[in-house]
């Protein structure tokens, strides 16, 4: 399988042997942590981007150095539900962030299953659509975001905790990750925070939207 470095100053192409067609490796020119993905696969989200239409109010002008960066931003990164979206949306609007990151193979308005959810939030929420994390997260921390990765990993702190610390700064981005596999390990390899919401009972993890619900409003508190 082929596949793609998605560090956008590398960008090498190179062959993956079959048993990693799905996983986590490094790229064999810089070898730094990815996630392998087809580059077939790469190559549709490119013209996915080609043709999502933007609303002209929330057009990004952030990677032009012309605009500022969201106090409260959210990352989506291949968040397969639409109904996930529309509720991470509603969300959004009610915690006070103010801009979403749509990567990958997340969805995007107009759709009719993001908006039975989201109930309009959409209309007012700033969002806008990259193919990768890896095209909005680093020119996000030039401009001086915090990354928080919302993942449990043997290394990863409780996100009250981490607010407690008084780490967290008011200008940061929160990276939501697949519903399946998670964030990406190039994104958690970028980001500067690796947080978590403990689980207490015998499920491993929260609904994605859910998750996202508690971790907004922990950091909606800080920006205040």
């Amino acid at each position: 399988m082929l596949t793609k470095c998605p560090y956008l100053e590398c960008q090498h192409v190179f062959e993956v042997c079959d048993e990693h067609k799905v996983g986590i490796g490094r790229c064999v020119n810089c070898i730094r942590p990815m996630t392998y993905r087809s580059l077939s696969t790469l190559q549709s989200l490119e013209t996915k981007r080609k043709w999502q239409m933007v609303p002209e109010a929330f057009s990004d002008s952030l990677a032009h150095g012309s605009e500022e960066p969201a106090r409260l931003s959210v990352l989506l990164e291949d968040i397969r539900s639409l109904y996930n979206v529309g509720s991470i949306f509603r969300t959004a609007d009610g915690a006070g962030f103010e801009r979403l990151y749509l990567c990958g193979v997340t969805g995007c308005p107009p759709n009719k299953q993001i908006a039975k959810t989201s109930l309009g939030a959409e209309e007012h929420v700033s969002w806008e659509y990259s193919t990768g994390a890896m095209q909005i997260l680093p020119k996000l921390k030039d401009k001086g975001v915090m990354v928080l990765a919302l993942e449990c990993t043997d290394s990863s702190r409780p996100l009250a905790d981490l607010i407690d610390s008084g780490i967290v700064r008011t200008t940061l981005c929160l990276v939501l990750g697949n519903e399946v596999s998670g964030i990406s390990a190039e994104t958690l390899a970028c980001s500067d925070f690796v947080c978590h919401l403990p689980m207490r009972g015998t499920k491993e993890s929260l609904n994605v939207a859910v998750a996202y619900g508690i971790a907004a409003y922990l950091l909606a508190e800080v920006a205040v």
